[in-house]
């Protein structure tokens, strides 16, 4: 069951990731996956497999703030598993 929710939260949470930063790129110019990490200061490659649907990939606590500021969305948002509008 805990592995289940586990699934649940890094979908939610890459799914989201993604959602925002494009959302981003819409409202305040060009974000790609690169800009987003090394805005937050990680790899390229932890972004990527945040937005995919196929990797579980967790972040600390400190990042996923970095993730927030930076996309200008509460952490609430970043990790809410309702589909954003």
């Amino acid at each position: 069951m805990k592995n289940l929710e586990a699934k649940k939260l890094f979908e939610s949470l890459g799914r989201n990731v993604k959602y925002y930063r494009k959302l981003y790129n819409l409202n305040k110019g060009k974000m790609t996956q690169e800009d987003l990490a090394e805005a937050v200061d990680v790899c390229t490659a932890l972004i990527g497999n945040l937005e995919s649907e196929n990797i579980e990939q967790g972040v600390s606590v400190i990042t996923l703030v970095k993730l927030s500021k930076t996309l200008g969305v509460s952490i609430d948002d970043l990790l809410s598993p309702t589909q954003p509008k």
